[in-house]
């Protein structure tokens, strides 16, 4: 199946393009927000930098242009992908670790390997309030209901983070069926069907060797 026009499908390779510096400062707001549930503010961040000898400024900038995380106009996280600062329809839990809200569908289903510990994912289906429960443990997943998929959409502005181009249209859908209708009802989201091996697949893809 090809991937979605602008699906942003790319952290695993921005990842590994960071400098050495901005790759500390990355992994350490993702080991942050995977032991707290709770991004770093700006000021934390612009702490941990100088602590180890860099100059925030440039290390935040190459964070945001490389699109793995992106900030408001305050300089605060609105998006560590695959964590989600802020709420969103898609939870993922682990044992003995916090809640934490996932930027979309494939972000959380690539939470497991990247954490190293089998996760739960509850999400809630786009307009019906359907309940898809997905546990995950790296590559393997049961997936509740059964026919469960995910729609990997995006809107076609190449100018934007992932966050505002695709996150909000990479949703966990009960049925392909029920997928391909809340397609029909945004027409300006481009994007298909991914059945469960595919989009687990790509959530590996995707995050699995953030912190390793």
């Amino acid at each position: 199946m090809s991937q979605p026009p602008g699906l942003g499908l790319n952290k695993a390779s921005a990842a590994v393009g960071l400098t050495p510096g901005a790759r500390e400062v990355h992994r350490h707001i993702l080991a942050t927000m995977a032991e707290t549930g709770e991004a770093p503010s700006h000021t934390e961040l612009e702490r941990f930098a100088r602590d180890h000898g860099l100059d925030p400024a440039p290390v935040l900038t190459e964070l945001t242009e490389r699109d793995v995380v992106a900030v408001d106009v305050r300089g605060e996280l609105r998006a560590a992908y695959p964590f989600s600062p802020h709420p969103t329809a898609i939870t993922v839990t682990w044992a003995g670790g916090p809640t934490v809200f996932a930027m979309c569908a494939i972000d959380a289903l690539g939470m497991s390997a990247m954490l190293d510990r089998p996760v739960i994912i509850t999400a809630t289906e786009p307009g019906s309030g359907e309940i898809v429960i997905v546990e995950v443990d790296h590559d393997r997943a049961g997936w509740t209901p059964e026919t469960a998929v995910v729609f990997g959409g995006s809107t076609d502005d190449p100018c934007c983070p992932s966050v505002d181009r695709s996150c909000g249209n990479i949703n966990f859908f009960t049925t392909a069926d029920a997928a391909r209708t809340w397609a029909i009802g945004h027409p300006d989201v481009s994007g298909h069907v991914l059945d469960q091996a595919t989009a687990l697949r790509k959530g590996i893809a995707e995050f699995g060797e953030l912190l390793h």
